[in-house]
């Protein structure tokens, strides 16, 4: 019974929908709101970074700043990617969920740092000023990601294994 659901025989409920949107990309994840979640993310960062490396400043701060919003925003471009052409799928000795719970629990902490001393040593400048509240902008939709991370890796684990 299980061979012959499993080869497509059977009258599946789900497989026309999963022949459909087999490939190497995935149709239906930009649309989530997971993928709209990264995206809002990946542009405040990057708002972000322009606005401090556009502006005049004389402190190292800036450079940690800056340092801080282009790493999370290449790991927030990487496990878009991951997700966007299923590499998960071929990358199977990495706990994907688990990962990604990890850098945004790593990644929004740096964020806030960078966020509050970019925020203290902006002064009167307004191009820092503008990147500090971007930065707290993009804390706070990691701080969303690290909730909807904690939902996926972990409730949904502990629900598996009560089953």
């Amino acid at each position: 019974r299980t061979s012959s659901s499993s080869s497509g025989g059977g009258g599946g409920t789900g497989q026309p929908g999963e022949r459909a949107s087999e490939g190497p990309l995935d149709p239906v994840y930009p649309r989530t709101s997971s993928a709209l979640l990264k995206v809002a993310q990946m542009i405040t960062l990057l708002i972000a970074f322009i606005c401090v490396n556009r502006s005049m400043w004389t402190s190292y701060a800036y450079s940690y700043f800056e340092v801080v919003t282009i790493c999370n925003l290449i790991m927030i471009l990487v496990f878009y990617l991951v997700h966007l052409f299923r590499l998960y799928r071929m990358l199977t000795c990495i706990s994907w969920p688990l990962s990604e719970l990890l850098h945004y629990l790593i990644g929004t902490l740096l964020l806030l740092i960078a966020s509050i001393v970019a925020a203290s040593k902006s002064y009167s400048q307004s191009g820092l000023v503008a990147g500090a509240i971007f930065g707290f902008v993009a804390t706070f939709l990691c701080l969303a990601s690290i909730w909807m991370s904690y939902k996926i890796s972990c409730v949904t684990q502990s629900t598996d294994a009560a089953v």
